[in-house]
């Protein structure tokens, strides 16, 4: 099976079995790029409880989350870990947004998509993973996120090598799927609940999940 039908497939087998997932979890772009930024290294269930906390304390806005002392973001965020480290992230990311797009989230998602992710990247705190999901999910944007999940069932189906890195595992996807920003969020939504459900670091649930069929072969 080529590379291509074999991506095809996959996505064919996830999507009958999840169905419409309505990733990424997020009432605004602005939110979706906070917790893209406090996701990092914890539990989506742990970034909701500071999202709450940020939306009871009426912060949950680009300006009054910039202008917040630190030490209470800080706390605010605590549920999500590292929640010193993530608080100088947030601000360094409100930071760009204020000063390169005067705080407007729909302003820099108006920047070209290249252009945009390479400044992202430039931002202290802010990589590969997080920049794309900011783009995608915050600003519909056609560019695939990569993460964890993604990686482990390509590799475990053989469909890469161990060695590959963020780039070229995001170009396998970008250069034999549509550009498509509606096709990559299913996409990934459906390998992020196939890797929590089944696919999982250790102790891997392979019997019963929807990619164990041989049809990859």
């Amino acid at each position: 099976m080529q590379l291509q039908d074999k991506l095809c497939e996959i996505y064919k087998i996830l999507n009958e079995h999840f169905g419409e997932l309505h990733w990424w979890p997020g009432e605004t772009p602005f939110e979706v790029a906070v917790g893209a930024i406090l996701t990092q290294n914890t539990s989506w269930k742990n970034v909701e409880i500071a999202i709450d906390k940020l939306k009871r304390a009426d912060l949950l806005d680009p300006l009054r989350l910039y202008v917040a002392e630190d030490s209470v973001v800080a706390e605010l965020i605590r549920s999500s870990g590292y929640y010193n480290i993530k608080t100088k992230r947030l601000k360094a990311f409100l930071r760009f947004l204020q000063e390169e797009y005067a705080g407007n989230m729909e302003e820099m998602f108006n920047e070209e998509l290249w252009t945009l992710r390479g400044k992202l990247l430039g931002v202290n705190g802010i990589g590969e993973e997080t920049a794309d999901s900011i783009l995608l999910y915050g600003g519909g944007k056609p560019v695939f996120v990569v993460d964890a999940y993604t990686r482990r069932i390509l590799e475990r189906h053989d469909i890469i090598p161990r060695d590959r890195n963020y780039k070229e595992i995001q170009a396998l996807f970008m250069e034999n799927l549509p550009q498509d920003a509606l096709l990559y969020n299913q996409y990934h939504a459906l390998l992020v609940n196939t890797g929590k459900h089944f696919c999982r670091k250790k102790a891997p649930t392979c019997r019963g999940c929807p990619l164990e069929t041989g049809k990859l072969l």
